[in-house]
């Protein structure tokens, strides 16, 4: 009885989640759902209390300063004229002739730099827009093209990527946002090289069959409107707060804190332990320096500077919040007497390769909660300190682990249900039925792929 109410549970979830109700309120009535389906229902209030607020509570407290530095600093790009400046920049260097990797570029570079990629998909898509009309390519492909730049290598595999999901593994693993590179850069070529192979591909056969643009009632949206940013800006000097994300994360990472001696922090703060926490902190430093650098840099040509501010830090919100109502969401489940049958059995996929067991385990759990952020946090909350013992029991880096949680989160994230996917067709006025097959093969397919090439490499000639 104890899976069934967790399976019920789990399809109710994502039924309703893909029916457009939020996650907020979803996440306690299913929780409490498989409470009361468990037998479990005379503990129903103190497992809400403290079983569902507490995990939530702790994700906020361990993640929201990057959630608001990232919001923050992805709206200072946007209404700097920044982002527009270095879109405008890529689209002419590339021009029109390679509309879909031209947009594929654009996304990679900010949101690689540290721009939310709901700020990316407004701020590209009427671009991506124009584009695909000048060229007669059908705007059917718009998310795909997008959703290849923003929500695939640049989220879970260039190495030193901001992205929350890069993010994540930090505390559990003791690694930092670089963990593998290699492997993460010959992962995120995959993704890169077939989605734009498989989506150029697409554009030739709509051709052959004569298929153009379209006839669509064109989505306009104010969020991101000329009139809202900053007088444009060089394309050079736009490039500045990305590089910076990048540099200074690199430099803290690799070079500032490996050389300091931080053993008196944990003289002063019990529960923390400096080599555990250095790699978020150096996202932190970076995300705040090269928005302070905006800030100070744009200073006179700013529309209207606290609206800026005010609307990025409010942007965070909403974010954090549903994803840590997903965790809170997955400690209630992992505390029913069913989770444990999952759990063994997921542990047990592969008992001689941990590797497989933790891609299983991130897979599903982000599938289910159509999170790749949502899905790693409840199964590194429950499973982390497993993985952590299985690996270092078979000689496998710790660094390898976490890229390999990543890749793996951003795989099965992306069903029909996912937020993401259903915000950024809404975003450009198309359906499931028009365009959600391309998304699901460069954010599925394509993924799946590059994670069990970096499995395979990693079990033959380990992290590097």
């Amino acid at each position: 009885m104890g899976m069934l109410a967790i399976i019920v549970s789990l399809l109710l979830l994502m039924l309703l989640a893909y029916r457009g109700i939020s996650v907020l309120l979803l996440a306690p009535l299913m929780a409490a759902l498989a409470v009361l389906l468990s037998g479990d229902g005379a503990f129903l209030l103190p497992i809400y209390t403290d079983t569902f607020m507490g995990a939530l509570g702790n994700y906020v407290m361990q993640f929201f300063p990057l959630f608001l530095l990232g919001a923050l600093f992805g709206q200072l790009m946007a209404d700097s004229g920044a982002a527009q400046s270095i879109s405008n920049g890529i689209v002419k260097r590339l021009g029109t002739h390679h509309v879909v990797l031209t947009v594929v570029m654009a996304c990679a570079v900010l949101t690689y730099g540290g721009v939310s990629l709901f700020v990316v998909a407004f701020a590209i898509y009427p671009i991506s827009r124009e584009l695909f009309r000048q060229a007669n390519v059908p705007k059917r492909l718009i998310p795909a093209s997008i959703a290849l730049g923003s929500f695939t290598f640049t989220m879970t595999a260039l190495p030193g990527t901001p992205a929350i999901q890069n993010a994540i593994p930090i505390p559990y693993f003791g690694t930092n946002s670089f963990a593998a590179p290699g492997l993460g850069i010959i992962a995120g070529s995959i993704m890169l090289g077939l989605g734009t192979f498989y989506l150029q591909s697409r554009v030739k056969k709509a051709a052959a069959q004569g298929e153009g643009y379209g006839t669509h009632t064109e989505r306009e949206t104010d969020t991101h409107s000329d009139t809202d940013t900053a007088p444009g800006m060089p394309l050079a000097i736009a490039l500045i707060p990305l590089v910076m994300v990048i540099g200074l994360n690199a430099l803290f990472t690799y070079g500032v804190f490996p050389a300091m001696d931080l053993s008196f922090i944990s003289d002063a703060f019990d529960n923390v332990t400096p080599s555990r926490q250095t790699g978020l902190w150096a996202i932190l430093i970076a995300l705040l320096s090269a928005s302070a650098w905006l800030i100070i840099t744009r200073w006179r040509h700013w529309q209207d500077l606290k609206a800026t501010i005010n609307q990025g830090c409010f942007g965070s919100l909403l974010p954090i919040f549903n994803t840590a109502s997903e965790v809170g969401y997955g400690a209630v489940i992992a505390s029913l007497a069913g989770f444990a049958i999952l759990r063994d059995a997921v542990l047990n996929v592969s008992p001689g390769n941990p590797l497989i067991s933790e891609a299983m385990a991130m897979s599903v759990l982000a599938g289910i909660t159509g999170s790749s952020s949502g899905g790693l946090s409840i199964a590194l909350q429950t499973l982390g300190s497993e993985y952590l013992a299985m690996a270092q029991q078979a000689g496998i880096d710790p660094e390898l682990m976490h890229r390999v949680a990543t890749l793996a989160a951003g795989g099965m994230d992306t069903l029909p249900h996912s937020g993401a996917v259903i915000t950024l067709l809404a975003i450009c006025g198309l359906t499931h039925r028009q365009s959600y097959g391309n998304v699901a093969m460069v954010t599925i397919v394509l993924p799946i792929a590059a994670l069990m090439s970096v499995i395979t490499l990693g079990t033959l000639f380990g992290s590097f």
